[in-house]
């Protein structure tokens, strides 16, 4: 597995846990964010081999986030996978627009998780 450490951003508490464990039970470090303002700042300083992105977030949404770490010369190499509750094909399309990678739907299982683990 190449991602040694992988930045998981949600703003729910509940979210953030249950994608912490699965990731960290397959060998990983975690770094966690509850935003998409807090997930620029430690895609920057933390510098994760893959980021796990909510979509639907206060202040800042996931596809802006996105955006911004692709739009950025430090942060636009580290893939983004979109971990969200939208799964219509047209939420599918826009994340790929926006630079995203991948996109897993909620309710999701750990295998999905450690499928996009294993396919960065």
């Amino acid at each position: 597995m190449l991602s040694n450490k992988v930045l998981v951003v949600d703003d729910s508490p509940t979210d953030l846990k249950r994608l912490t464990t699965i990731i960290s039970d397959a060998g990983c470090t975690v770094v966690c964010a509850g935003s998409g303002r807090e997930a620029l700042e430690k895609a920057k300083t933390e510098r994760p081999d893959v980021i796990f992105l909510d979509i639907i977030m206060p202040d800042m949404d996931g596809f802006e986030a996105c955006r911004s770490l692709t739009g950025d010369s430090q942060t636009k190499n580290i893939p983004v996978i979109f971990v969200t509750s939208k799964n219509q094909k047209a939420d599918r399309v826009w994340a790929k627009m926006q630079g995203g990678q991948a996109l897993v739907a909620k309710p999701y299982e750990a295998e999905e998780i450690l499928d996009q683990l294993q396919a960065i």
